[in-house]
């Protein structure tokens, strides 16, 4: 049996490396306690706190630090082994509730699920012991009595009834017990192609990790918390069983690598955005997001045998100022989608909802928001780029941009993993990210700099130019999907923002202080231009936002002007789909009055998954209610 673990050591090992991760990625340009040159009107006082000074008035605005109700170390630094089973202790004598708990049997079904316990634990005065003896005879389905390990999901319910996290751990031993080595998040299986593939997890302690796969051993050097594990030199279009190890924790899977990109192989994917948390209580709410319609989502799509999953942006409710109450969020919804995801890939996008802030309390209901720095360790990019495994073939940031106000020094943030490209068959789909460098506060950005929901700055559409050339020109690639969380033609709940602020191109981005050159219009149709003037291959856009389901068409004689715009008029050589499937739990929003409304050929606010049936030259899209069955549309889009 292993040594007992108090709850000090689970703290210091944890608290270690994330030091070490954050010490290693600081930027050794720019100091943590310097503001980014890009914005304007921002910067600290003599006792080191950082404010905004209103130019029309003078007045220094402080940067206000909220406290969160929860954080990922808190929850997780709360639990040690004890004589009865696993204790918590959160720190905290406010928090009251109960936790839930049960047996997870990996030998028992295909994705593993807690099977909670009838008798939940009480939360007094922040502490909580789960009584493991109680689960003995008829109740031991994992043979943990003869074994001495035992494998336990539980969740954690607030006093409010709010559910703020659902987690699982290994202990070992009969009496007492010590937390063992243990896979607490994943695995993922990631970066799916024809012959390779990346698996991430994440373990409680730092170890050695590997995967087996086909008599092959994949291996990690160096102990770590985070794992990915590449795996290459597969074969295309064949199923494989996957074991993933640390210390003596073996758990198995399978995947099926993708198509030979030459063989135009028949295959299915699916789409969908905006789970952040929902109204109904419960499930429809795991601190911050709607895990209830999340796991019918990933489950439907796993039971329609999609390839794999392509989701873009407001996963969760974000708009937080503590980096740490993001990673809770993120890793809420990751547990959604965890037992589906160890088969199939899951691809993910930014959206507004995954801001991370520093908000400058004016006395307003929201207070005045930018994207945090430092950007290499604690914007809203960095933070994503941490939690999620996406590839890295995009641009590197807004750096040496024409608006770059120091081009030897890096400025801006990073669109490492949240803007890229990957391929599956006879398929490519290019991932935008229309929420970068994102500030709030619309109207405050001329005075503090920041960019626009829904504008794309200039590398970012030099970078989707050459990457459609290049996609233009690959003989294999018959259909190219462009997602990005904000319409370019919102139809409901976001005509005021996206790519249309009421149709007012004076919207647009300040960099130190000065506008860009192109208002949102001007910059909507410059997108539009490359997807439909400049390529012949793209299907569609795949768009959130908006909770709804709406599919429009954009052709030549549709209107996307109001009747008194007076810059230039974007000529459409063809036809382009517009999908908007923001239906993944968020509050849904009707439809509202645009110019191009009679092009919007369905709209709905059922839940939603897409489906895009792709065989050869032929697309097919099928959208079906997840909480229903129902059949919403099935149309062929090319």
């Amino acid at each position: 049996m292993k040594k007992l673990l108090n709850c000090y050591t689970v703290k210091l090992l944890y608290c270690y490396t994330v030091i070490f991760l954050a010490v290693s990625s600081i930027n050794p340009v720019m100091a943590q306690d310097e503001v980014p040159a890009v914005y304007s009107n921002i910067a600290y006082d003599e006792a080191g706190k950082l404010y905004f000074q209103n130019p029309e008035t003078g007045e220094k605005i402080y940067q206000q630090d909220t406290a969160p109700p929860f954080t990922l170390s808190q929850i997780e630094q709360s639990m040690s082994g004890s004589d009865e089973g696993l204790a918590f202790d959160f720190q905290d004598e406010a928090f009251e509730g109960h936790i839930v708990y049960g047996f997870i049997s990996l030998k028992d079904g295909k994705y593993h699920q807690p099977v909670f316990f009838r008798k939940p634990a009480r939360i007094n005065k922040g502490k909580a012991t789960v009584n493991i003896s109680q689960l003995k005879g008829k109740y031991d389905f994992i043979g943990w009595e003869l074994s001495g390990k035992v494998k336990l999901g539980y969740r954690i319910i607030y006093k409010d009834g709010t559910i703020v996290y659902d987690g699982k751990i290994n202990l070992d031993g009969t009496g007492p017990f010590s937390i063992d080595t243990c896979i607490i998040e994943g695995p993922f299986v990631n970066m799916l192609t024809h012959e390779s593939a990346v698996i991430s997890f994440r373990t409680n302690y730092p170890v050695r990790s590997g995967v087996e796969i086909d008599g092959k051993k994949f291996r990690t050097r160096e102990s770590t918390i985070n794992h990915e594990i590449y795996i290459d030199k597969l074969s295309a279009a064949t199923a494989y069983n996957y074991t993933v190890q640390c210390g003596d924790v073996e758990e198995s899977y399978s995947f099926q690598t993708a198509p030979n990109p030459a063989s135009r192989t028949p295959f299915t994917f699916a789409y969908a955005s905006d789970s952040r948390a929902g109204q109904g209580g419960g499930e429809r709410g795991i601190y911050r997001c709607n895990a209830y319609m999340m796991k019918k989502l990933i489950g439907l799509a796993m039971q329609q045998e999609a390839a794999f999953f392509q989701f873009t942006g407001d996963m969760i409710t974000g708009y937080s100022d503590n980096v740490d109450d993001m990673r809770l969020q993120y890793v809420n919804w990751k547990r959604c989608i965890e037992p589906f995801a160890a088969y199939m890939p899951v691809y993910v996008g930014i959206g507004n909802h995954e801001s991370v802030n520093y908000i400058f309390d004016d006395g307003s209901k929201y207070g005045i928001l930018v994207d945090e720095f430092p950007f290499r360790t604690s914007s809203t990019e960095s933070i994503f780029a941490e939690m999620f495994v996406n590839p890295r073939n995009g641009p590197p940031g807004e750096d040496r941009s024409k608006y770059d106000p120091d081009k030897k020094t890096r400025n801006f943030p990073t669109y490492k993993e949240n803007v890229y490209y990957y391929t599956y068959s006879n398929v490519a789909m290019i991932v935008l990210n229309s929420d970068y460098w994102y500030a709030p506060s619309t109207d405050w950005i001329k005075h503090t700099s920041g960019n626009l929901h829904g504008y794309l700055m200039d590398n970012q559409l030099e970078w989707l130019s050459n990457t459609l050339k290049t996609f233009e020109k690959d003989n294999r690639i018959d259909h190219i999907f462009v997602t990005l969380h904000t319409p370019a033609f919102p139809n409901g709940g976001h005509i005021g923002d996206d790519m249309w602020y009421n149709g007012n191109n004076d919207y647009r981005p300040y960099v130190a202080g000065k506008p860009v050159d192109k208002g949102i219009i001007e910059r909507r149709d410059q997108f539009l231009d490359l997807l439909v003037n400049h390529s012949t291959k793209v299907v569609a856009m795949l768009c959130g936002d908006e909770h709804n389901y709406s599919r429009m068409r954009l052709r030549q004689s549709t209107n996307i002007y109001l009747a008194e715009y007076e810059g230039f008029r974007l000529p459409v050589s063809r036809i382009l789909w517009q999908i908007t499937n923001g239906s993944a739990g968020a509050p849904y929003y009707s439809q509202e009055r645009t110019p191009w409304r009679p092009a919007v050929k369905m709209f709905s606010t059922q839940y939603a998954l897409c489906l895009f049936h792709i065989d050869g030259i032929k697309v097919t899209l099928e959208v079906l209610n997840p909480d229903t069955l129902e059949e919403i549309e099935v149309v062929e889009l090319k």
